[in-house]
Formats: C-alpha cells, structure tokens, sequence
C-alpha cells in the first residue's frame, strides 16, 4: 500500500485575515489548526509565524511560542520553519529561527518571481543557510519551483552542503515556475534520485489537479491555505484548513493509500533530538 507525506502549511507568507476569515495568524491560531490537523492526520506541519498585526515575521520569539505549543499539543509531529526570502533578504533575519533547532527548515534553491513579488535567494544565502542548518541538525526542506533549483540542489548534495535525508518540495502553478502539466512533472521527476522524498504543491487552483495526481503517482502533498484559499476551482467558496485537508484524506482513501506518519520519518533522520526536549 502506498504511504503518503501529508505537509500541512496552514498560513505561510500571503494571505490575511482581509482575503479569508479563516487563515490562522497568531501563535495561538496556528498552533489550534495545526492541533486539528493533527488529530485528522499530517506528517509534517510547514510553519510561517506573524506579527500581531498580521504581517510576516522571522522573529525567533514569535516561533518558539508556535513550536512550542505544536509540540505540547501534537508529541512527535515533524515541525518545519521558514526561512523564506520574500520579505527578508538578510541572512541573519532568515536564519534566527534555526537557532530553536526546528526539525526541518525551508531552503528556496534559487531567486524566483512571483506574480507580484520577487522571492531573493542568492548563492551565498543559500549556502549559508544549509550550513547553519547543518550545524544545527536541522534537515532542509529542498523548495523548488523550476528545474533550475533541482539542479542546483543536485550540485549543492555533489559538493556535501546538502546532506540526507533528502526531502524536496516541488511546486507548480506559478507563473514564473513549474506548470501544472504532465510533460513538466515528469521532467522534474526524472531528475530527482529515486531514493529521495518527494512532495508535489498546487499553487491556487492547481491545488486539487497536484494532490490528486501526486496521491495516484504515490508521492507526498503538500496541503493548506499558504497555497490556496478557495476550495473550488470557481472561486465560490473560501476554504479551511481542514476543509482542504479532509479532501486529500478522501483521495487518500479511493487511492487505498496510508498516511506516512512521523515517526516513520523520525526513524529517517528527521527528528531533532534537542527539539524534542524543547517543552
């Protein structure tokens, strides 16, 4: 029977309590969807934190109360930082949280462009922040959005920056990345080694098209509001977390497909041991 990852991003870096009433913001929202997710069942949650005004945040602070209350309340989840470089080019900022030792972190493997925005990855930042991870026993979550940051992790795992387990995240849907087509999935697949994680994201309304196609190819999801607040493809209903997350259980289901739970992912190397003494 297949297993599948299940990656939980509840808020990320994007929505606001202006575009969708249900997106989580502070620490203690996060951490309650989070907590309901759980209980239904993810294997890894993908975690932004928020200033009080809604705005995104690299504050360490600010994490260690969201870590903390999802360790409390959900014993053995895989919990995974953000380092993203939208609103934070400086390594410092975008490195603080590695300093609470997360289990996993996100590592952006080039600069990209948005529909409105620029995400600024250089080389350097890049290294620098593989290295702090490393140093903190902190495992990469590999995010690519074109073929170009595949190849680049390839190498960065040639020179020894990048060392295993390796998880990628791919994702498509963007107007300046990976399409959501069949032609570009088995391009990027075919250059991943077969003996590495992998997990496909929808952006907006290729959400549903990538959870369903990566539950049949026997890949992970990555699931939740930080890629897509609607649940219909016609943009008629606002979705919630969980609302999005019970679908992919049901495509789970018609597919006979399991939940990868974490422990299983524990026994790969994911877990960071000071973390788990963190409450």
């Amino acid at each position: 029977m297949k297993k599948i990852i299940i990656n939980f991003c509840p808020t990320g870096m994007v929505p606001t309590k202006e575009l969708t009433k249900y997106v989580p913001i502070s620490p203690q929202e996060i951490i309650e969807d989070t907590h309901r997710a759980f209980e239904m069942g993810i294997t890894i949650a993908h975690l932004h934190a928020r200033e009080a005004s809604g705005v995104p945040t690299y504050k360490s602070a600010i994490y260690r109360d969201i870590f903390e209350g999802v360790r409390k309340h959900c014993p053995g989840l895989i919990i995974c930082g953000s380092s993203s470089g939208r609103n934070f080019p400086e390594i410092e900022k975008r490195s603080e949280l590695l300093e609470l030792r997360p289990d996993m972190c996100s590592l952006t493997l080039s600069s990209l462009n948005f529909i409105n925005q620029a995400s600024i990855n250089d080389p350097e930042i890049i290294i620098a922040l593989a290295e702090k991870m490393k140093e903190k026993g902190v495992v990469p979550e590999l995010e690519c959005f074109n073929l170009g940051m595949i190849n680049y992790g390839k190498y960065l795992i040639k020179k020894g920056i990048l060392e295993g387990p390796f998880y990628w995240n791919l994702l498509f849907g963007n107007i300046a990345g990976f399409q959501a087509s069949f032609a570009q999935i088995g391009v990027a697949m075919q250059e991943i080694p077969v003996n590495h994680m992998v997990s496909f994201a929808g952006l907006g309304d290729c959400q549903l098209q990538m959870n369903s196609l990566a539950i049949s190819f026997g890949y992970g999801v990555r699931i939740g509001l930080e890629d897509n607040i609607w649940f219909d493809a016609k943009k008629t209903k606002k979705a919630s977390n969980l609302d999005l997350l019970t679908r992919v259980h049901g495509l789970m289901e018609i597919h006979e497909a399991e939940l990868f739970q974490s422990e299983d992912l524990g026994t790969l190397g994911f877990y960071n041991s000071f973390n788990q003494n963190l409450v």
